[in-house]
Order: structure tokens, then sequence, then C-alpha cells
């Protein structure tokens, strides 16, 4: 039952302070790191967008929807993973249903 796989969106706020290129850098690092662990379905870049309320004295960040399908056990690690790289503001993953 484990390896039971669902589909995921996760949608990432990438902080616009460093630039561009770590911007860039950054949603290229989660597409790949979705590729060899899920398999990707898409990415929907949805650019710089207001953010709701101020983050980190940041009032914009960089929105980016990721849809992949996966099994449970890389989801906890993709979180990790986003929690502890610099740059990312927020981000949620939500399985949706079938």
């Amino acid at each position: 039952m484990a390896n039971v796989t669902g589909k995921y969106e996760s949608v990432l706020i990438v902080s616009l302070k460093s630039g561009e290129e770590a911007v860039a850098a950054t949603v290229e690092k989660f597409k790949t790191l979705i590729e060899q662990n899920a398999t990707l379905e898409s990415v929907d870049e949805w650019g710089k967008r207001r953010l709701a309320y101020p983050i980190n004295d940041e009032t914009d960040g960089y929105y980016v929807l990721y849809n992949f399908e996966s099994a449970p056990a890389f989801i906890a690690e993709l979180d990790r993973i986003y929690k502890i790289t610099d740059g990312v503001l927020r981000s949620i993953i939500v399985r949706k249903e079938a």
C-alpha cells in the first residue's frame, strides 16, 4: 500500500530579493527534483505577484505551480527541502482528488 501514487499540486513562492537568475535557478531546482522522484505533469509559472501580506518584509513573490504524480514518501521529502531552501518564502503541497 505504501507505493500507491497520487496526483499532487504544489505552489511555491520564491523570493525576488536575489534577482531573476536566483528565481530561475530555484524554479529549475525543484522541477529537476520532482522529475527525479515523481512524474512531473506540468510546471505553470504564474510569475511575479503581490503577496497577500508581507513575508520577511517582501511584498511580491514569484509564484510557480507544479503538477505531478508521486508516492507519498516523496511528498514529505519535498516539503522538507522546500523548508530548508533559501529564497523559498512559502510552499504548499496538496493532494488532488482522483
